[in-house]
């Protein structure tokens, strides 16, 4: 049992002596809630906190029945279901007010600054708050050794082996998806062309010296050394902004300790690189918040266009970020407005270049438009499969043109949009996508409800807690080595089983285990969000942009609780988490 329950599966039966009880005992919960809410001096009556509370009492009644039914049937099957559920939502709601409003107080207290006491600390605190970057970044190497030996050289998930099979020239599903500016170039832009060059390039470097395994390891150290950098840094930041010792060694820990630092660190996966450039770009924001570039030289306007120019380069959907959030630091930062206009017309011209002139020069291929249709796709799916006879003979030919009818319910899955969008026709007109949004756009008329599940279906695990799925990489993957590439794990098999046994349990160990559950992420931006809004900080909020943003990114996204897509705000939490922990002097 998490932080929810399933109430619902005592009515199976839909008895009538078991529907009563249920709702006598819900509405007793409710009301020992309601009173202690009445009761309680510290509930602030604002409404940021009241529509919070309203949101995830709301998650909580609809993710729990998508993830038991998938579909809101354990909501409006029948009034007892549905009273039920109102009982329920009600009651989540006066227990999340009490647990937010308790919650912000304690941010109100904001006693997380580091007191200048003359105290004598352990050689370990002592060595930390001397060199927090270096003890930091040794630490952390140091905790990450037996996964860096286990899994030697590299873990290899379905993606990066198929972006090294394009880097040899050797022809991938993505070229069969696009059509191909040139039939000899197969490799396309569906994965960063950056990271796919990185990543075949270092093994390449092996191939040449004769150790395909060595290769790959090049490419690992150079991602370890970026990550650990990087959360090395952030403690190092943070320390400046005069947080506690005691959190900074916190997050050291869970840097160091929890699974998923250190096997993301070791899989070749595009996110890890994009996770850590966008973990430096909060940190950048925060700066910009507090300096207002105060004192910024010509080389740290250069370091931010590349950085930038990184996150761009290491995950197609990085320019969004910054087109959304980006252009706000005009307003934080007036008086230096000249310059940051320049970093901007600097990397969006450089990208408007990259991707329309460089990528069309060297003939590789843009991602295919089916990227960006999983919602209407997905939602076009669950309308076959549930109302599909409804359909007429000239819609069900329009629907066919583009991703195939005959058995489209079938390849319909709630969660993962990739069965129904592979199946698209790349050689698909406007015309035909003009013709098809038609029909979709029918649909939504006659079965909104439908369409609203098939979303709420797919993305549902992005903002319920309870749901945990596609978590960590450990499994190898053999797909290279079909074409002769030496790609192997070492024998310390022993080793590996042990770490991938902790690192699946950990998300279910009570408490931290939360640490890395998508769900509870959200919450803490959304909480945090609420928070600025409470406290007029509107400033902050900047800070949290990439992560609304990147939300955002998960909703439209073909797959249900996708670890990796919610990767960069998940490992740049306790930094984001830090920034409303840290002194503040005013509340604007």
């Amino acid at each position: 049992m998490g932080l929810g329950f399933n109430i619902y599966n005592l009515y199976e039966g839909e008895t009538r002596d078991l529907l009563k009880l249920g709702l006598i005992g819900s509405v007793l919960l409710i009301y020992f809630i309601y009173k202690f809410y009445q009761k309680s001096t510290i509930i602030h009556k604002k409404k940021s906190l009241k529509v919070l509370s309203l949101i995830l009492a709301f998650f909580m009644i609809f993710g729990n029945s998508f993830m038991c039914v998938g579909s809101t049937a354990l909501i409006f099957k029948n009034i007892g279901y549905f009273l039920l559920s109102l009982i329920m939502y009600i009651g989540y709601y006066y227990l999340f007010l009490v647990l937010i409003s308790y919650l912000f107080r304690f941010l109100d207290k904001n006693n997380f600054s580091e007191e200048n006491k003359e105290k004598k600390d352990n050689k370990f605190v002592a060595a930390f708050k001397k060199h927090p970057f270096l003890f930091s970044l040794c630490f952390i190497v140091i905790c990450w050794l037996p996964y860096i030996i286990s899994y030697y050289p590299i873990i290899l998930s379905p993606d990066p082996s198929f972006q090294i099979r394009q880097f040899f020239g050797i022809r991938t599903k993505y070229a069969d998806y696009a059509i191909l500016l040139d039939e000899n170039v197969v490799m396309t832009n569906h994965h960063p062309v950056t990271h796919t060059m990185l990543l075949g390039g270092c093994l390449k470097l092996g191939t040449m010296i004769g150790n395909d395994n060595l290769g790959l390891f090049f490419y690992s150290i150079i991602q370890i050394s970026v990550l650990a950098s990087v959360l090395a840094f952030s403690i190092y930041y943070m320390q400046k902004m005069g947080l506690k010792t005691k959190y900074l060694i916190g997050v050291l820990l869970i840097y160091a300790l929890v699974p998923m630092f250190p096997l993301y660190a070791m899989s070749g996966v595009k996110d890890v690189l994009f996770g850590a450039f966008i973990f430096l770009y909060f940190i950048f924001l925060h700066n910009l918040v507090k300096t207002k570039c105060e004192g910024y030289k010509w080389w740290n306007y250069l370091l931010i266009i590349i950085l930038l120019i990184l996150i761009c380069l290491f995950r197609n959907n990085g320019i969004h970020v910054l087109i959304l959030s980006l252009p706000f630091t005009l307003i934080i930062a007036r008086k230096k407005w000249k310059q940051l206009l320049t970093v901007m017309v600097c990397v969006f011209g450089f990208y408007g270049v990259f991707d329309k002139v460089i990528l069309p020069y060297y003939k590789i291929t843009p991602g295919s438009i089916r990227e960006v249709l999983s919602v209407p796709f997905q939602q076009t799916a669950r309308l076959a499969k549930y109302h599909g006879n409804e359909f007429t003979e000239e819609e069900i030919a329009v629907i066919d043109k583009i991703l195939g009818y005959d058995d489209l319910a079938e390849r319909y899955d709630p969660e993962l949009a990739d069965p129904v969008k592979n199946e698209f026709n790349k050689y698909a007109t406007d015309k035909d996508l003009k013709e098809y949004f038609k029909v979709w756009f029918n649909g939504l008329i006659k079965h909104p409800g439908t369409y609203i599940e098939a979303t709420m279906n797919n993305v549902y695990g992005f903002f319920y807690p309870e749901k945990t799925k596609w978590y960590v990489y450990y499994k190898f993957d053999d797909r290279i080595t079909e074409n002769g590439f030496d790609y192997h794990y070492n024998s310390l098999e022993t080793s590996r089983n042990i770490l991938s046994e902790y690192a699946v349990a950990f998300p279910y160990i009570p408490g931290i285990g939360l640490i890395s559950n998508i769900g509870f992420n959200v919450w803490i931006i959304f909480t945090l969000f609420a928070y600025a809004i409470y406290k007029k900080l509107y400033k902050n909020i900047l800070i949290l942009a990439p992560a609304l943003i990147l939300i955002l990114v998960c909703v439209v996204g073909p797959a249900n609780t996708y670890f990796r897509y919610a990767l960069p705000f998940i490992f740049a939490m306790p930094f984001i988490i830090g920034v409303f922990l840290e002194k503040r002097e005013n509340n604007d």
